[in-house]
């Protein structure tokens, strides 16, 4: 995501929640102010926006979330002059992180409060929070607000095949791209995921070493989605892409430039989503950047919510 340099950027998340059997969101009274708003906060020096998310909501109201789908941008002009520009996803919040909840009211926060999404657009103080908030409503209206994510992530820069003797899935990273490793891990950690795959390349896999450190979750090394195998014309994409669509799990997926196409069109063809020039575009990936595809938990074959693309941060 490019950042206009005049401007405050923020991030937040409408949170949600099933409460006797009816979707309630949460706002926040806020002190000083003495208004009701969806969290959200300043981007800190360093932080992708999904980072900024994420950590808000944490500091605010004392959960930890994971991202679900992108639902808007807000734009409005602070006194300054500048423009603010705060971006929002949906976060679905579990039983056990409400019970594992830090929150007591503060200079800040003064109460935190669970609502229908009716009360909530009365509550709103503001104009662009009640439209991310119907950006929401439109997500419950189609039966998609749980989901999960296949993030689609290129290796970082490697050796070039010109500067290495070995053969090309040894290829090393290069300083770059084990900086680009080390730089994604807690961008990526904001969706939550549970299952990392990789091309069994040296490439792939350390670019993912970094986040399953992180995660303490072991990396599935998987010949399907190598360049060799792409090369070589097997078809295993389709049965890597196919699993983790049927396993409904948020999962990083690691694989080469040349094959992210194919890994981006089996999603696709996996869900029943019309191909095109979004799909393709998901799939131009520089090194180190990866793309975040949304699904339905309940029904992966109504097609793909929303893609995101971010690019490296190193």
């Amino acid at each position: 995501m490019s950042q206009v340099a005049t401007a405050v950027y923020a991030a937040g998340a409408v949170c949600w929640r099933v409460i006797d059997g009816r979707i309630h969101v949460l706002v926040v009274h806020r002190t000083v102010h003495g208004d009701v708003t969806i969290p959200k906060g300043k981007v800190d020096p360093g932080e992708t926006l999904p980072q900024t998310a994420v950590r808000e909501i944490a500091e605010e109201t004392g959960l930890t979330v994971a991202l679900g789908v992108p639902i808007g941008v807000s734009r409005y002009p602070l006194p300054s002059g500048r423009e603010k520009i705060v971006h929002y996803w949906a976060a679905e919040v579990t039983e056990k992180a409400v019970l594992a909840s830090t929150f007591r009211p503060n200079a800040e926060i003064a109460a935190l409060e669970w609502v229908t999404i009716k009360r909530a657009r009365g509550y709103l103080t503001y104009g662009p929070d009640r439209e991310i908030l119907d950006n929401f409503a439109a997500l419950v209206d189609q039966g998609v607000t749980e989901t999960f994510a296949l993030i689609v992530l290129r290796h970082g820069k490697a050796q070039t095949r010109s500067n290495w003797k070995g053969t090309d899935t040894t290829r090393p990273l290069v300083e770059r791209g084990v900086q680009q490793a080390a730089a994604l891990v807690d961008t990526i950690l904001a969706w939550g995921p549970r299952k990392i795959v990789s091309s069994p390349a040296v490439r792939c896999v350390t670019t993912v070493a970094p986040l399953s450190a992180k995660t303490g979750i072991t990396v599935k090394r998987d010949e399907g989605i190598s360049q060799d195998a792409w090369e070589a014309g097997n078809d295993e994409v389709r049965r890597v892409i196919g699993k983790r669509v049927r396993v409904g799990k948020t999962a990083v997926i690691c694989g080469h430039g040349p094959v992210m196409p194919e890994m981006m069109r089996e999603i696709a063809l996996a869900t029943g989503t019309p191909l095109g020039s979004y799909v393709t575009d998901a799939a131009s990936l520089e090194v180190g950047a990866f793309s975040v595809v949304h699904l339905s938990s309940s029904n992966p074959s109504s097609g793909i919510i929303a893609i995101e693309t971010h690019a490296p941060t190193a």
